[in-house]
């Protein structure tokens, strides 16, 4: 059985800093430091200085753009409360809406830069899978991101103030942040086989298998969690763009296949 200590990690100062907070950072500093370390041996011609700098505005621009997505999706709720909206250390970031963000200052910062997007965005899916990964505890901390009811031996208490109204006399829910951050680390070993493989590969096939196989996850997932933002009919606002975000892979990883052909 699982059960939060709260979201309080320790008091410096006199202010309280927030166990989310903690996973983010730690979520972040881990990613970084990952891609500087399949950098390494696999992506040398990357320079290292390009990629602090992308790194540092591109974890501004997904935390921007997760939120925004979030506040968009609730926005019946964000138009109520203004004055939340900025409030992401008691949680409601989405992780698709930061991918979104970073993908299109991803696109801005390389052509400005001329350097190649696939290539970085190869080299950057292994630090954001992740992150992912770890960021994913800060829900547990928060009691929040959890599915439906269950008596599973690794269930997840949920105090009752943070459970749904039609869920109040539960007590036991899935853990479905942990489900989440297991399936990233596998996410993380499949992308790392391939790129030890198949070291001909043409760049943007790693990152579109990681959109790909993030994407089916979080279809996976989602369809255990009742806690979704926004739902359109039968299906939650993650599936919708889980589909679209493999669709839209699907087509790169065509296009990439296609043009080495070409080129070969």
């Amino acid at each position: 059985m699982f059960k939060s200590p709260g979201d309080i990690a320790f008091t410096l100062f006199g202010l309280d800093v927030r166990w989310y907070g903690v996973m983010m950072s730690l979520a972040m500093l881990t990613g970084i430091l990952v891609i500087l370390l399949i950098r390494r041996k696999y992506f040398k011609d990357i320079s290292v200085d390009i990629i602090c700098d992308i790194s540092f505005l591109l974890i501004f621009a997904g935390l921007v753009s997760a939120r925004l997505y979030y506040v968009i999706m609730d926005y019946s709720y964000f138009f109520r409360h203004p004055e939340e909206i900025p409030a992401i250390w008691n949680g409601g970031i989405s992780i698709q809406g930061a991918i979104i963000g970073g993908i299109i200052f991803g696109l801005f910062y390389t052509k400005s830069m001329k350097i190649s997007f696939l290539r970085y965005a190869d080299l950057f899916s292994f630090g954001i899978i992740t992150g992912q990964a770890i960021g994913r505890w800060g829900n547990f901390f928060n009691s929040e991101a959890f599915g439906l009811p269950t008596n599973l031996p690794w269930k997840l208490f949920i105090p009752f103030a943070s459970r749904p109204l039609e869920y109040r006399n539960y007590e036991f829910f899935h853990p479905t942040f942990l489900y989440e951050s297991l399936l990233n680390i596998c996410i993380f070993i499949i992308l790392y086989l391939v790129l030890k493989k198949f070291t001909n590969r043409h760049d943007g096939f790693i990152f579109f298998l990681y959109i790909i196989l993030y994407s089916l996850v979080r279809i996976i997932v989602e369809s255990l969690r009742i806690d979704s933002v926004l739902n359109i009919g039968y299906f939650h606002i993650a599936h919708i763009t889980s589909v679209l975000f493999i669709l839209a892979a699907s087509i790169g990883i065509y296009y990439v296949q296609k043009n080495k052909k070409t080129t070969d």
